[in-house]
């Protein structure tokens, strides 16, 4: 089971990373959701430019797909500044961050994605720059080694997490502004699906996109992914018209079912269910039984499961729910305490 085999998976795969970027929108007027995240860093944004300063740094944290790093060109955009994007892993000696702060201009945006897998070198040249605009430079070495120190450019970092408990607290702290990104409701995400059905000139009627928005896991990029299967789907089998039928064919077809979950997903819960008797089962061994790493069972399958109440987390592992029983058409044992 892996990434490249889920339809309803909110990662970013490289062969469409051109179409996802051309569906983003460029300002706050045309981002649909997080209205109180919108309207917050509206205010911060007209305060700071009337002060003409940058915009305090600004962590952004939620599962992936939800629209963090759109956000954060949004932020860039509506200041009138460029913006220099990054990720944690990419980030993997002093000098690269080093390099990078002091090619900036006066108020830009750097943008540090999964900032929360930070080298705790990288993080301490970090600190005195998003406090004082400076960089700490080490010369030479042993007992002739000597720091200076040099100004950067005043500047807005923008960090974003799907895991804001891995964050340092010494990081987190200098953070002046921050906020969660919570999962999109099925209007929202249907007024999604609208705008890029316009954009990608696609004739979609309303059932058909509230259908699309109602198994899109809350998330706007799997939202606009199912949009384009179904779209291929009605081109091909029908007169191109994205119609309430037409989208239930399709995503009956891609086997995501009413809630949104897909093929990975029910095996996880039937994997749980009839192998493990229902859990628990530790997360370790469940990611051997799926075939995939730790991280990738914990940051991309599990938050939906959890959100729709078919899986819990304890102490002791990973329990399916009665929920999940009747999801898959399974029978409880009556033996077993449910949750």
């Amino acid at each position: 089971m892996t990434d490249e085999m889920r339809i309803a998976d909110p990662a970013v795969r490289i062969d469409e990373q051109e179409l996802e970027v051309s569906l983003r929108p460029r300002q706050f007027a045309d981002f649909v959701g997080q209205e109180g995240i919108k309207e917050q860093l509206g205010i911060f944004i007209e305060a700071a430019r009337s002060r003409h300063e940058p915009l305090d740094h600004v962590l952004l944290i939620g599962p992936p797909g939800l629209g963090k790093t759109t956000l954060a060109q949004i932020i860039a955009g509506e200041m009138g500044v460029s913006i220099r994007t990054t990720s944690g892993p990419a980030l993997e000696r002093k000098a690269d961050i080093a390099a990078i702060l002091t090619n900036l201009q006066e108020g830009d945006v750097l943008f540090i994605d999964e900032i929360h897998r930070l080298g705790r070198s990288v993080e301490e040249v970090l600190y005195p720059a998003m406090e004082d605009y400076q960089l700490d430079i080490i010369i030479g070495q042993g007992p002739s080694a000597r720091t200076i120190r040099l100004d950067v450019p005043p500047f807005t970092m923008v960090g974003a997490t799907t895991r804001a408990g891995l964050i340092t607290t010494p990081l987190r702290d200098r953070f002046g502004v921050t906020h969660r990104l919570d999962y999109y409701g099925i209007e929202d995400l249907a007024l999604i699906a609208r705008r890029s059905a316009s954009i990608l000139s696609v004739e979609a009627e309303e059932p058909g996109l509230l259908e699309i928005a109602g198994r899109s896991r809350g998330t706007p990029r799997v939202c606009n992914r199912l949009l384009r299967r179904v779209r291929d789907f009605a081109q091909v089998r029908h007169d191109g018209r994205v119609t309430g039928p037409v989208a239930c064919q399709a995503l009956g077809m891609l086997e995501v079912d009413e809630e949104g979950l897909d093929k990975v997903d029910r095996g996880i819960l039937r994997l749980i269910i009839e192998k493990f008797d229902g859990g628990p089962v530790g997360l370790g061994t469940l990611a051997v039984a799926v075939g995939e790493e730790r991280d990738t069972v914990e940051d991309v399958y599990e938050p939906y499961l959890l959100q729709k109440g078919l899986i819990q987390r304890t102490p002791r592992g990973r329990v399916a729910t009665r929920l999940a029983y009747d999801h898959i058409g399974a029978e409880a044992p009556p033996h077993q305490k449910l949750f």
